[in-house]
């Protein structure tokens, strides 16, 4: 059982660490500060909406992380 949940926890840890680095920034330094405004204006609804769903997964795998790693040490003990 244990041998499971750490494989299944570093599963989770290596698609939690994909996930998060496939999303993109909030502001991209000094560049995103000149052009923000323009995406704005001119649109970005098409990453939006991938944002979005890398969002809630992120938020779905960094549940799974933390019951996986609550029961590894549970189950340790």
């Amino acid at each position: 059982m244990h041998t499971a949940l750490i494989t299944l926890l570093l599963i989770t840890c290596i698609a939690l660490i994909v996930v998060v680095l496939l999303q993109s920034g909030k502001s991209a330094g000094l560049s995103g500060a000149i052009s923000g405004g323009a995406e704005q204006l001119f649109g970005k609804q098409k990453a939006r909406g991938m944002d979005l769903v890398l969002h809630r997964i992120t938020i779905v795998l960094s549940v799974i992380f933390f019951v996986l790693t609550i029961a590894v040490s549970y189950f340790a003990l």
